[in-house]
């Protein structure tokens, strides 16, 4: 926006009410000799207010420099106060009471001499002279380097009210109308005072008190036109006005002006005339008719002027203007002329321009020689102030200023929030009420309690919560009561007291005048409890608070010098408006709370979206797509608008003042804008334009997401949705982010710090050799509720700023002349860049850890670490500064830890041991924190000594699990087996084995560990056992060769461990199933504690001893040898038994190692001789395939020879083979014979003669014959007698035994039969 700094189009008002207790003013009674009999308080006047200004308050130099007088009148006191932007001044307040009498509203005139000020003061019966010191003669030097001096009005109390000199009573003859409260009063050259005042018989009298210092009498003169003018003038008039009782010539409004050694006393009176007097010549150079320049004037003819009013406004260059303000019923019209002088004495107006409003109550108005400034009560009784450029406006246009609002007039509180917290965060919020606001409604809300008024902010607080919680149980009659019951009662109270403090605030808001400094162009708002100031507003702030209607008419060349920019951004802004009036309070509550809880602003801005597409009943989103049509280059405005709100430099600010420049200069320069009125008023500055901006950017992140919404044909054209999705949306959101945290530190109050603590503070940071940083000075005391914004800019960024300001080549210096709209937007521009959050250096944070802001420092860390990764090494330090302070040292060791730094930690909570004393629990965490950072730096020693120090048992286990682990992971074995763990050994071994039966077997070697952890301790049996686990889980876990290898080299482990033990003692218990696990992978069963499950106490004990190991160790072999004959044998091999082993052997036709296996664990070889015989009756009838397959396992045996020619076959050698078992493995009775041909005969096959023969032979004569189950129905009977338990097979066999027994009877009949016949 080239534009923007060109013309500044409003402005903003901005309260400088005071937070701290209510301004004390020292009271004093006039008494004036002879109104003891007047009627005390028969005349009521309205109160009023008034300002003066030191002629070189706006000169860089000056001693008055930005120091002004304000005062209030009502009834019959005057409060005067003395104000300055740089310096506090002491007793500055005063309350002056007329005794009888009542000060006349506007009554009060202050004049400078070189020595002394004077206060002319009226009342509606006296005249008062108030002689004062003036500031240059109260100081050795010019040169004023203290932050606080006395005001003029500290020696008043040596005044004497009573002095004839300086007061009069006002003569009854001619006598004051009764009925006007026009008075004007001014010091002539020669030092009179003079007081000019409505005559009761009409025209004017001056009434002269002589100079303080040159005795004198006092004298009356009386300003009347002659009687033939007279006539002239009243021949023309209604007789209403003619009347007695009403002069025509009274005046409405009196203004003076010095010339040399005269006076032009000009007289707006109520026959709509102006009126300009010569007091030396004491004659009327002038009258000029105003109806003249008022359009409508038939109605104004007829009838009395009431509240015309008259101001003067003189250039050296243009003259004296006079700016008249023609009140009508509905309207007004302000009339601006310049007095344009004659030869001989003639004067006649020169009519500048006339404006009009439709305002209805002008309470006052100033004049420049360029500008009106006017402040109204409107028809809702709000106030309202505009000024215009009376020579160069648009169509009579307004400028608008932005008034303060008065607070919220209901607080809407949530289910979840308490009464009292959100009442109170209303209430003492700063910029809310004022102190003088909230104490008076306490005076009210406890009637009949005395109460000590004169509180800080804090201590009112506190009496605030004690009144209205005294009062709400004062009122509870009952003993008991819901919570629901008792929340409503106490928000009852609570609301309550609210609206008294409200309609105190709204009374003490009340405007009175206006006070404008036509030196400095600063504008003030006189009000009845507090001054308020004016300061010019950015045009992005301007436009989108104007009011929507006045965008209409919005002069686009002060946006940008291309009309169609200027246009794309008043479209823009107006979208902004449609959507900030459519975004309700829960809406807006929903961002506020998401910035404050580290949320997405993007995703709340879709939220809040959302919210308003559901409840649009007006419409309204249609309007705002019919806007965004109109907007030709939406990314080019959006972008615009970002870049005219965004503070963020690359270079950090110069810091202190140019050594270049004179001494008395940059002294003089440390105190400019150094009061506690300046810093609170430019801070309320930057909070106003943080919240303004706030809501910019929320508007803008809605309207963003809207057009996302709406996609890239709609609005943005081809392409472009991508480049407003990446860049305009994310650089939006950093940049409410920002405004939110400068919003929140401009409302978050410092804490009270003694002046004896920030030194100690500083002696800490001086350690650090951070003193040299102009944030880190020991300060005055902190004064609550000064803000952490308004702490910064008084003790730090105040100095850097006005040092930065007249650095530059274009510095006020080269005018000494201070123009306060100019002065306050740089200032507070400096100020927004200091304190924005992504700018290089740190001056904010070193400012609230050198001032002790230990909390606030704490939680705006917290609130910027998310998203703003600027100056993080800075904000780390600060943070665990703050945690060591507020005694968080748990936390600092955690943010060292973040930050990468465990060195420190460990030197730190080495250190912190010694002060933590006998508090075990703080030993034990900083022990462990020390034990944890030894062993991420590799200090296996030293993490061990510290872990054994650790007083508390449950983190020491928890340690000491952490050092089993990593160790292991570093494959760092030697030192974990090798440490002595006293008193720690059970522990321990515990631990290595929950985790060895906690992981995977093959990737970790914790039963490896435990083994070694044993065999270093000479415990053999331990490490036997413990690889004989080991071998077991691995069988049932690991199905794969290099398991059963392991599971091999285990079990020879577990064997070689009990050898070296002495025999009577060599055994181990076989471990119990919780060790071992039914299905691969399995975890351990657990506890809710998440620990291992133990085993069943009543499973019986089982001993395993030297021989049963072997066993094991002969079995692992023989798994391991079928699993490389047969690999798909490998997932059932490894936990088989050896019964189970015989017949995966016998099926692999592994039967050499069947048969040793058996004669291992002495085990029939039946199944060997079955399976053998089964495999010999499958070649016996199978195929070619079948005898190539056979060959294989036919080798795996030794055989005396295999033959392989073409004369001997798989199968000759398979029935070759099972003949050399049988001679080999003969036993009694041939049971193997007998099996081998129970087989052979129940498949069918005839027996071969070999082995009939080799049955046969053995048997002798005596020998009992075998009955051998060859048919079906035999086989039929030995299943049926083998499973007897059943009554049902018992009746079924003898059933088919009488059968067989009837049927062999039938055989034998027959075959005797038969052989009787053959014989025959």
């Amino acid at each position: 926006m080239a534009a923007a700094g060109a013309l500044e189009r409003s402005f903003v008002e901005l309260s400088g009410a005071e937070r701290e207790r209510p301004r004390h003013f020292r009271e004093f009674t006039v008494c004036s000799i002879g109104t003891a009999n007047a009627v005390a308080g028969a005349v009521k006047y309205s109160e009023s207010a008034g300002g003066f200004y030191y002629v070189e308050s706006g000169k860089l130099f000056s001693v008055t420099r930005n120091r002004f007088i304000h005062w209030k009148t009502s009834g019959d006191t005057l409060e005067l106060m003395e104000e300055s932007l740089d310096i506090n001044l002491l007793n500055n307040a005063i309350r002056l009471k007329f005794q009888n009498c009542s000060v006349l509203p506007g009554g009060v005139y202050v004049s400078e001499t070189q020595n002394r000020v004077i206060i002319l003061m009226l009342t509606n019966q006296t005249v008062h002279r108030l002689l004062l010191p003036h500031p240059s003669r109260m100081y050795r030097s010019e040169l004023v380097v203290d932050s606080q001096m006395q005001s003029i009005f500290t020696d008043i109390g040596k005044v004497d009210f009573t002095d004839p000199c300086n007061y009069q009573l006002i003569p009854a003859v001619p006598g004051i109308s009764p009925n006007s409260t026009a008075s004007t009063a001014w010091l002539s050259s020669d030092g009179e005072a003079l007081f000019a005042l409505p005559c009761a018989s009409g025209g004017i009298f001056v009434l002269k008190l002589p100079p303080y210092d040159i005795p004198g009498m006092v004298s009356v003169v009386e300003l009347k036109q002659s009687s033939v003018m007279q006539r002239l003038l009243t021949g023309w008039m209604p007789t209403a006005i003619r009347g007695d009782q009403s002069p025509s010539d009274r005046p409405l409004s009196l203004a003076v002006h010095c010339v040399e050694h005269d006076a032009f006393i000009f007289a707006l009176c109520q026959d709509h005339k102006l009126r300009m007097w010569s007091y030396k010549e004491q004659m009327c150079l002038m009258v000029a008719d105003m109806l003249e320049y008022v359009p409508v004037k038939k109605d104004l003819r007829l009838t009395a002027g009431t509240g015309h009013k008259l101001r003067l406004a003189y250039s050296p260059t243009m003259g004296l203007y006079l700016g008249i303000y023609m009140h009508a019923p509905k309207r007004g019209q302000f009339c601006i002329f310049q007095l344009v002088s004659t030869e001989s004495n003639r004067y006649s107006l020169d009519h500048i321009s006339s404006l009009f409003t439709s305002q209805e109550t002008l309470i006052d108005f100033a004049l420049t020689s360029t500008d009106i400034w006017a402040l109204w009560h409107d028809a809702e009784n709000q106030t309202v102030v505009k000024y215009i450029n009376f020579e160069h406006n648009v169509a009579g246009q307004w400028n608008p200023v932005f008034m303060q609002p008065l607070p919220e007039e209901e607080i809407v509180i949530r289910d979840d929030q308490d009464p009292r917290e959100m009442y109170l965060q209303s209430l003492f919020t700063p910029g809310q009420f004022t102190n003088e606001a909230l104490c008076k409604a306490l005076q009210i809300f406890c009637r009949g309690t005395e109460r000590n008024l004169d509180l800080s902010w804090s201590e009112l607080k506190k009496e605030v919560t004690l009144a209205v919680e005294n009062e709400l149980q004062g009122s509870v009659t009952e003993y008991e009561f819901s919570q629901e019951e008792f929340r409503n009662l106490q928000q009852e109270f609570w609301c309550k007291f609210y609206a008294c403090c409200l309609q105190y605030q709204e009374a003490l808001s009340h405007p009175l005048a206006l006070h404008l400094n036509p030196h400095t162009n600063m504008v003030c708002l006189l009000k009845k409890g507090y001054l308020s100031f004016l300061i010019p507003s950015s045009l992005v702030d301007h436009l989108y608070l104007l009011p929507y209607e006045n965008l209409l008419t919005e002069d686009e060349t002060t946006i940008s010098d291309d009309v169609d920019i200027a246009r794309d951004v008043i479209c823009l802004i107006k979208c902004l408006r449609l959507i900030e009036e459519s975004v309700t309070v829960d809406m807006s509550v929903i961002m506020e709370m998401s910035c404050y809880n580290l949320q997405s602003p993007e995703k709340a801005a879709e939220q809040i979206l959302e919210d308003m597409i559901t409840i649009d009943v007006e419409n309204v989103m249609e309007d705002i797509c019919s806007k965004l049509q109109e907007i030709r280059n939406p990314i080019h405005a959006i972008g615009l608008l970002i870049r005219e709100m965004d503070y963020e430099t690359e270079v950090e600010m110069e810091k202190g003042f140019n050594p270049a420049q004179p001494l008395n200069i940059r002294m003089n320069l440390t105190q400019l804008y150094g009061s506690n009125t300046a810093g609170y008023i430019v801070c309320r500055g930057v909070h106003k334009i943080a919240s303004t901006r706030f809501l910019i950017c929320r508007d803008l992140l809605i309207l963003q997401q809207l057009l996302m919404r709406l996609g890239d044909a709609v609005i943005w054209g081809t392409g472009q949705l991508f480049q407003a999705q990446q860049d305009l949306l994310h650089r939006t959101a950093p940049l409410l982010l920002s405004y939110y945290l400068i919003k929140w530190g401009s409302e978050c109050l410092a804490t009270d710090v003694p002046l004896d603590t920030l030194e100690s503070n500083l002696q800490h940071l001086s350690v650090l050799e951070l003193t040299d940083s102009g944030a880190l000075m020991a300060n005055r005391f902190v004064s609550s509720p000064q803000t952490i914004v308004e702490l910064f800019f008084q003790e730090v960024a105040r100095k850097h700023i006005i040092s930065h300001l007249f650095s530059q080549p274009k510095a006020p210096l080269s005018q000494t002349g201070l123009n306060w709209p100019e002065m306050i937007t740089a200032i507070t521009s400096y100020l927004l860049q200091l304190l924005w959050p992504s700018n290089p250096g740190c001056l904010f944070l070193e400012c609230l850890m050198g001032n002790c802001q230990y909390v606030q420092l704490q939680d705006y860390i917290q609130l910027l670490h998310p998203w703003c990764q600027v100056n993080v090494g800075s904000c780390r330090f600060m943070l665990g500064r703050c945690y060591l302070v507020t005694g968080e040292g748990q936390k600092v060791l955690r943010l060292l830890d973040v930050i990468g730094l465990p060195e420190l930690v460990i030197q730190l909570a080495t250190s912190a041991i010694t002060e933590a004393g006998d508090d075990w629990k703080s030993q034990a965490t900083l022990r462990t924190c020390i034990f944890k950072h030894h062993l991420d730096l590799g200090h296996n020693s030293q993490a061990y000594e510290a872990l054994t120090q650790i007083p508390d048992s449950s983190r020491q286990l928890d340690c000491l699990r952490q050092l089993v682990v990593v160790l292991c992971e570093r494959s760092q074995l030697q030192d974990l087996v090798e440490f002595p763990y006293v008193n720690l050994h059970n522990e321990v071994v515990g631990i290595i084995e929950s985790r060895a039966r906690a992981v995977d077997l093959m990737t970790h070697n914790y039963y490896e560990l435990l083994y070694a952890f044993h065999i270093y301790r000479h415990n053999y049996r331990k490490a036997g056992t413990v690889m004989f686990e080991y071998g077991m889980r691995l069988g049932r876990e690991v199905r794969t060769l290099r398991g059963l290898e392991k599971q091999g080299n285990c079990y020879l482990a577990a064997l070689n461990c009990l050898r070296l033990i002495r025999p009577e003692y060599a055994w181990i218990v076989q471990p119990v199933s919780g060790a071992v696990y039914d299905r691969p992978g399995a975890s351990p069963k657990r506890n809710h504690d998440g620990e291992c499950t133990a085993a069943p106490t009543n499973r019986q004990i089982e001993i395993l001893e030297l021989e049963d190991l072997e066993k094991e160790c002969s079995l692992a072999r023989i798994r391991l040898t079928l699993a490389q004959h047969d690999p798909s044998a490998v997932a059932v091999a490894g936990s088989s038994s050896a019964e189970e082993m015989v017949t995966l052997l016998v099926q692999a036709g592994l039967f050499d190692t069947a048969i040793s296996l058996c004669q291992t664990f002495k085990l029939p070889l039946t199944p060997v001789f079955e399976g053998l015989a089964f495999k010999c009756i499958k070649l016996q009838f199978g195929g070619e395939a079948a005898q190539a397959e056979a060959w294989a396992w036919l080798a795996a045996n030794q055989l005396s020879s295999v033959i392989t020619t073409k004369e001997s076959s798989a199968t000759d050698e398979a029935w070759r083979l099972l003949s050399t078992y049988l001679e080999r493995y003969k036993v009694q009775n041939n049971l193997y014979h007998h099996c081998v041909i129970n087989k052979l005969l129940s498949h069918g096959v005839p027996l071969p003669n070999w082995l009939i023969n080799s049955y046969k032979f053995p048997l002798s004569a005596t020998a009992p014959m075998v009955w051998l189950p060859y048919s079906s129905i035999d086989q039929l009977l030995q299943a049926l007698g083998e499973n007897s338990a059943n009554s049902h097979n018992i009746a079924l066999s003898q059933k088919i035994l009488d059968k067989l027994e009837d049927y062999q009877q039938k055989v034998d009949k027959a075959t005797r039969d038969l052989l009787y016949r053959r014989t025959l």
